[in-house]
């Protein structure tokens, strides 16, 4: 059953966003309301409403990467983990530029920063709870960075930003010692139950934006089962899981009676449930969303190609839809590490023989995205444009074969190549591109072998493995990547960084080790003049470029589709896809 009037204890949020909606005119800065036309989300709340109940549907083509905070990567799941895990930071709860703001979530106020830069506290607001009744800690924030981050046993995917940026002196992780586990863990101090000190390394002037990510969603340690904790989290958001989860099955939110709404500056917690189906196939989960049985397709990357191409054509459904460029940038991976890559002119064949224009039509032409020949994507301070080491003989982004061919003679390969390419078995897009891309490296005499994977462990088992890339020889891998915030660091640390190869979980896939690189990404986080540190984005871009690791496809653009049951939706471009904390629905049970 559906209810009409909204309770006291969800107010609070859901008035945040509505008085917010209701308070500007489309200028970009996250205020007015909207009729649903095209492109309309990617300023205003479109079918803005207060009424709660119902159930919220979501669906994906495989499993959800994890349901662990903790343990997490995919852009979906941070954005989706928010229903049920509140974080230090977040972002507002707005569309356009007024969406990258960093607001207080957990925290009291935005961190109290020392003179140096090293040192940041954060007090957190009292009388938070997990689903339990018991109270939110700062113990508990320092478990859950602490569990994700340090010591060999670590929780595999997601960055390793607090590691690489705490001074934690040699910290061996949650997992060694269980009677104390936190011993040693001096470069986080908890001096009372609502604060907390982050002791850095050094200046580091994106800190802020680490601090939003979910690794700090709070976690009990006494509830801490490793990788299996993502079968029970323990909530501490709005929803909590009902039942177990168990991969494949799918799973329902429903809500926490614990979650102070109040205290909560974006969820608005419209539905009385939220159910996910897993393993559902892109082409149905298009045609549901169409015939109003689905509500959000989970992946946030926008329909399939055989949808894509329909609904342009029809004014009707074309209204439904938003059309983002979401600072996603889908590239191919040159491992240096699978012969015959090791070689960089080997790597710079491949650059010359990929047919950019076939890989583009494949992507979906204009509405899948723009024709990329750098790294950063446009929406990111320190793109360059005009960046093309590897140009096209006849500036038609067909490639240049024949100086490919020459490349292939320069590192001893004259007479062929041939290598397997990894890709995401789930992702239509993908696959088409990855099918265009061996069609114009076997114009060169480069012989690829497609080999498909399952999106839920590509990043963690398959391509993000060494030694399975290694023992697989998969030389070429599509990949795809956002920034983890709006800078050059956000966007390039975790994928070129040397420092940044794990064994698991690994983002560098194309193990990129580059001393000079490296000594540039160490630097510029204490540059404190931003311009000085864009014109460094920009040198490392051009200088990965050099080493021919990633030859650029598009710069993704989603075609996003809202049914009409859906409201309050709009697109947040820190979440670079639909703000699913705010969402509801008009359809029942």
């Amino acid at each position: 059953m559906r209810r009409t009037a909204i309770g006291s204890a969800a107010l609070g949020a859901a008035a945040i966003l509505l008085l917010s909606a209701c308070g500007g005119g489309g200028d970009n800065g996250g205020g007015g309301t909207a009729a649903a036309e095209f492109d309309a989300g990617l300023t205003e709340v479109v079918n803005p409403g207060e009424e709660t109940g119902g159930t919220l549907r979501f669906a994906i083509t495989t499993n959800v990467e994890s349901t662990d905070p903790g343990n997490i990567y995919y852009g979906y799941m941070w954005n989706f983990s928010r229903l049920y895990a509140r974080t230090l930071y977040t972002y507002a709860a707005k569309p356009g530029d007024a969406g990258r703001e960093v607001v207080p979530d957990l925290a009291e106020g935005m961190p109290e920063v020392s003179d140096d830069g090293k040192t940041y506290t954060v007090k957190l607001k009292k009388g938070m709870k997990f689903e339990d009744g018991a109270e939110i800690v700062a113990e508990d924030i320092k478990y859950a960075i602490a569990r994700s981050n340090f010591g060999d046993k670590a929780l595999p995917n997601g960055p390793k930003y607090y590691k690489e940026h705490l001074d934690a002196k040699g910290y061996e992780g949650v997992y060694e010692d269980k009677g104390d586990p936190l011993k040693g863990f001096d470069a986080i101090e908890t001096p009372d139950d609502h604060t907390l000190v982050f002791h850095l390394k050094g200046a580091f002037a994106d800190f802020p934006y680490v601090l939003v990510q979910p690794q700090s969603a709070p976690v009990p340690a006494d509830a801490d089962t490793g990788e299996r904790y993502m079968s029970s989290v323990v909530s501490s958001g709005p929803y909590k899981f009902e039942g177990d989860y168990q991969p494949g099955n799918g799973f329902t939110l429903v809500r926490n009676d614990e979650w102070d709404a109040e205290s909560d500056p974006v969820r608005t917690a419209l539905p009385d449930k939220i159910t996910v189906e897993e393993g559902i196939n892109q082409d149905e989960i298009d045609k549901r969303l169409a015939t109003g049985k689905l509500d959000v397709d989970l992946s946030g990357t926008g329909l399939g190609p055989a949808q894509k191409g329909k609904v342009f054509t029809d004014e009707t459904a074309k209204a439904r839809l938003d059309n983002p460029e979401n600072s996603a940038h889908y590239y191919l991976t040159i491992n240096t590490q699978v012969k015959p890559f090791d070689n960089l002119a080997c790597r710079q064949a491949v650059q010359y023989a990929m047919d950019r224009d076939a890989v583009h039509r494949a992507w979906g032409g204009d509405a899948g995205g723009t024709p990329a020949t750098q790294i950063l994507p446009p929406a990111v301070p320190g793109s360059n444009p005009d960046l093309d080491l590897y140009p096209s003989k006849n500036d038609d982004s067909k490639g240049d074969v024949e100086q490919a061919e020459k490349k292939l003679d320069e590192c001893g390969e004259g007479d062929g190549v041939k290598t397997n390419l990894g890709v995401r078995s789930d992702r239509p897009a993908e696959v088409a591109a990855a099918e265009a891309i061996q069609e114009g490296l076997k114009r060169a005499g480069i012989d690829v072998n497609i080999q498909q994977f399952p999106s839920d462990t590509f990043t963690n088992t398959q391509a993000g493995s060494p030694s399975f890339v290694h023992d697989k020889k998969l030389g070429l891998n599509i990949y795809g990547w956002m920034p983890d915030w709006p800078t050059g660091y956000g966007y390039f640390s975790q994928i070129v960084d040397g420092d940044a190869i794990k064994k698991a979980g690994n983002s560098n896939i194309s193990e990129l080790d580059d001393p000079e690189i490296n000594k540039l990404l160490d630097e510029v986080v204490a540059i404190e003049d931003e311009d000085e540190r864009n014109k460094v984005y920009a040198e490392i871009d051009k200088k990965v470029m050099e080493q021919a690791v990633i030859a650029p496809m598009v710069f993704h653009k989603a075609v996003l589709y809202r049914p009409d049951n859906l409201t309050n939706v709009f697109f947040n471009p820190s979440w670079k896809m639909y703000d699913y904390a705010t969402l509801g629905t008009t359809a029942g049970e």
